[in-house]
């Protein structure tokens, strides 16, 4: 993968159709859900297809902040209900597509949070069901003012049971609850409110911004990024007096790297670092 500012193709579906679109500009990587027939919504292959290209932003060097966007109306609508559907005509009623399907599912979204670089959710639509997981999977999020939310499983009797993981560690409880209960939109407004996104940005200023806010974050030391990443995560899960052992640890393994050293230096010595990501 170069640097050039070039869009790329990524993976088709069976039709030809291409699922996902790519762009690498200035340490900014570009991912572009481009099914908005379909509602962008996470069939199998789009899933695959999503996971690979996290794989290849993993292992990218160039790579130092991910963006995930989508085109149309619809970030993400979810599940393919059409899929899950055609599943129960198997001799067991779907059960094992379902279960492959959710643990797939599941494992995209730990990827995205186990991402050694950061993973920008940038919302211009509808987010719904398992898209609204993926926004909240997502490191940081941004969207439009007419951008929506809801886990709306409850409204056909399939409570978001997986979305939820994801939700609940966003917002507040009773919150997270009243999303999930009633099954009802929130607007940008409200979820930023929740916690749920960071910021809300005028459409006609979006690509402008994001680039500049991803930008800002891909012009820190990557092993640093990384570090502070991995980090936050554990220490969420952990007691408060384990929290701190941990990170205090965090923090004197990261002293000992030379990107701190550098970074010390050219703060004291009034200078921009010059980053060697180790």
């Amino acid at each position: 993968m170069s640097a050039s500012a070039t869009p790329e193709t990524a993976a088709s579906d069976a039709d030809g159709k291409p699922l996902l679109a790519t762009l690498l500009h200035q340490g900014v990587y570009r991912i572009v859900m481009q099914r908005p027939e379909k509602m962008n919504a996470l069939s199998r292959e789009m899933m695959s297809a999503l996971s690979a290209e996290l794989t290849k932003a993993a292992e990218d060097p160039d790579v130092r902040v991910v963006v995930l966007g989508a085109e149309g109306k619809v970030f993400c609508a979810g599940h393919d209900l059409k899929e899950l559907t055609a599943a129960r005509a198997e001799a067991d009623g779907g059960k094992a597509t379902y279960e492959a399907i959710m643990r797939q599912c599941s494992d995209l979204m730990q990827q995205i949070v186990r991402l050694p670089k950061p993973v920008i959710a940038v919302v211009t639509g509808v987010a719904t069901a398992a898209g609204c997981q993926l926004v909240a999977s997502c490191d940081l999020a941004m969207a439009v003012d007419t951008a929506t939310f809801c886990t709306p499983g409850v409204n056909i009797g399939l409570f978001c049971s997986t979305p939820m993981v994801a939700l609940s560690r966003n917002v507040a409880p009773k919150q997270a609850m009243e999303m999930l209960l009633t099954g009802e939109s929130i607007d940008a407004s409200t979820a930023k409110d929740f916690g749920l996104i960071n910021r809300i940005v005028p459409r006609d200023y979006l690509d402008q911004v994001v680039q500049k806010y991803a930008e800002a974050i891909a012009s820190k030391s990557a092993h640093t990024l990384k570090i502070g990443k991995e980090a936050f995560y554990r220490q969420l899960e952990m007691p408060l007096s384990d929290a701190y052992d941990f990170a205090a640890q965090t923090m004197v393994d990261n002293m000992m790297a030379n990107d701190a050293q550098e970074g010390i230096n050219a703060f004291l010595q009034k200078r921009k670092p010059e980053w060697t990501d180790d």
